[in-house]
């Protein structure tokens, strides 16, 4: 059974950062390709960066520059490292995996966390 689970949110001010990581059990992720979305309250779930196996990543347009996806796959864990927080980044920030071809959308990724929560204060 794989499961995802997610850490390292919090609350912090603009221009601040945090480390977000997955731990991923139950599949090596290095089979998988991964990404993080987030939701906002009253938003649609959105996505915010992913990673295909042989490292190929997309960057969504809000957080290019400022966000940095890797893996670790001796630790089995993804990170997501944030600088230069915005206010409007705030989110619960979710990890998801999927397998076979890499894929952006939402709708193809199987495996999902309970997420972590954002907060950038201004």
């Amino acid at each position: 059974q794989v499961h995802l689970v997610e850490s390292g949110g919090g609350s912090v001010q603009a221009g601040g950062s945090l480390r977000l990581a997955c731990a991923v059990s139950g599949v090596a992720i290095g089979d998988l390709y991964m990404g993080w979305f987030r939701q906002a309250p009253g938003k649609e779930r959105e996505g915010v960066v992913s990673s295909s196996q042989g490292g190929t990543t997309y960057y969504h347009d809000p957080v290019k520059g400022r966000f940095t996806i890797s893996r670790d796959n001796a630790e089995n864990t993804l990170y997501l490292q944030m600088n230069s927080l915005k206010p409007e980044d705030t989110a619960m920030y979710i990890c998801a995996a999927g397998a076979g071809v890499f894929s952006l959308g939402a709708r193809a990724y199987k495996y999902w966390g309970q997420g972590t929560q954002v907060t950038v204060s201004s």
